[in-house]
C-alpha cells in the first residue's frame, strides 16, 4: 500500500471525521460558554458582591520600587511581581464555567430520549405452524 492511498484511508475513517467534528463544534461551544460566562454570569454576581470583581491587577511587590496604585503592567515594568490577581481572575471563570458545562450537560442528558426496550419478536410463521403441529400429534 502507498503512503498517500494509506494516508488516505486514515483520514476518511470516520473516527477522525468525528474528531474533527467534535474540535470545531467544541471551539465553537467555548466561545458560547465564555460569552455566557463574561456577559451574564458575571454581571449578576458582580451586581450580588456590590461591587466588580476582578482581580486582574493584584499583584506583591518581590522586588524594585512600583509606585502606590500601579497597574498590573506598569508594575512588571518597574520591578518583580507576583501576580496572584490573575491566577485567581482565570481560576474564577474556570469554577464558573465548568459549573455552567455540568448543568448544560445535564440538561442535554435528560433531553436525549430513552430508547424504548425493543418488543419481544413474534415467532416466524413456520415456527408457529410446527408447533400447532406438535401439539395436534400430542393428542
Amino acid at each position: 500500500m502507498s503512503f498517500m492511498s494509506e494516508f488516505r484511508e486514515f483520514a476518511v475513517k470516520g473516527n477522525v471525521m468525528d474528531l474533527a467534528v467534535g474540535v470545531i463544534i467544541g471551539a465553537a461551544f467555548g466561545k458560547i460558554v465564555d460569552s455566557l460566562v463574561k456577559d451574564v454570569i458575571m454581571p449578576i454576581v458582580n451586581f450580588i458582591a456590590g461591587g466588580q470583581i476582578d482581580f486582574s491587577n493584584k499583584y506583591w511587590v518581590l522586588s524594585g520600587s512600583v509606585p502606590a496604585g500601579a497597574s498590573l503592567a506598569e508594575a512588571q515594568k518597574a520591578g518583580t511581581v507576583f501576580a496572584w490577581g490573575s491566577f485567581a481572575t482565570v481560576l474564577i471563570n474556570f469554577v464558573i464555567l465548568a459549573f455552567i458545562i455540568f448543568w448544560m450537560v445535564k440538561a442535554m442528558n435528560r433531553l436525549k430520549r430513552q430508547t424504548p426496550p425493543a418488543p419481544p419478536a413474534a415467532p416466524a410463521e413456520d415456527v408457529l405452524l410446527l408447533r400447532e403441529i406438535r401439539d395436534a400429534l400430542k393428542k
